[in-house]
């Protein structure tokens, strides 16, 4: 996913490490995941007014605050996403110091496949992007899907085009400022979403990865 303008394309809008992708799981009943249907009833809930999530990285946890009255249609898809797993194993593949580091590309090509047009409407931008705010990245008016960014700066030239945070980062800073940069924005996002993590994994061994994201709070 991309965003008009040569700086905003860093905001191009990934993957289990050792376990089955959760996406590819079936529910306990055999039912197929909820991941692969981004229409269902148990994917379009409404978010709580407040709500924390919690992401498990290789390098420690950082605790995001999401307040829904901020974004209601990003803090929907974001607390649908992250109770069904979606994040699980997705790698941060683009990390560019000093500006944002952004993830949200999943590593089951198959799930990916059911998202890319799953798009939301946009929220108003009440709020800055300053350091550590989380916002959905965007290819355009209406465009949001699964990507995320965490800004590592004050990037507050991005409101007017259009970004709306939902929330920021409320413990675990430094773990977000320290997440593996070496590669940049090397990893091609539709390779990602052509072949997933096999890809990455093969290609880009160091990137950094969530192994879990949950809902903490209420």
């Amino acid at each position: 996913m991309v965003i008009a303008g040569s700086v905003l394309a860093l905001l191009a809008a990934c993957g289990r490490p050792d376990r089955e992708p959760a996406q590819a799981k079936a529910t306990a009943a055999g039912a197929a995941s909820p991941l692969l249907d981004p229409q269902s009833s148990e994917m379009r809930a409404s978010a709580p007014a407040s709500f924390r999530v919690r992401f498990e990285t290789g390098g420690g946890p950082f605790v995001v605050e999401v307040t829904r009255a901020w974004a209601p249609h990003g803090a929907d898809r974001l607390y649908n996403l992250v109770r069904h797993g979606f994040y699980d194993g997705a790698r941060f593949f683009r990390v560019v110091p000093g500006f944002v580091v952004q993830f949200g590309l999943s590593g089951d090509p198959a799930v990916s496949a059911r998202w890319r047009p799953a798009t939301i409407a946009d929220d108003p931008v009440t709020q800055h992007n300053t350091r550590g705010t989380i916002t959905f990245a965007t290819a355009g008016p209406n465009t949001r899907t699964t990507q995320l960014f965490i800004n590592y700066r004050d990037n507050s030239r991005l409101d007017g085009m259009g970004f709306a945070p939902l929330g920021r980062v409320v413990e675990g800073m430094d773990v977000v400022d320290h997440i593996y940069a070496g590669y940049g924005e090397r990893p091609d996002q539709g390779r990602i979403e052509a072949q997933g993590n096999a890809y990455l994994a093969a290609q880009f061994p160091h990137l950094d990865s969530i192994t879990r994201a949950t809902i903490v709070a209420p």
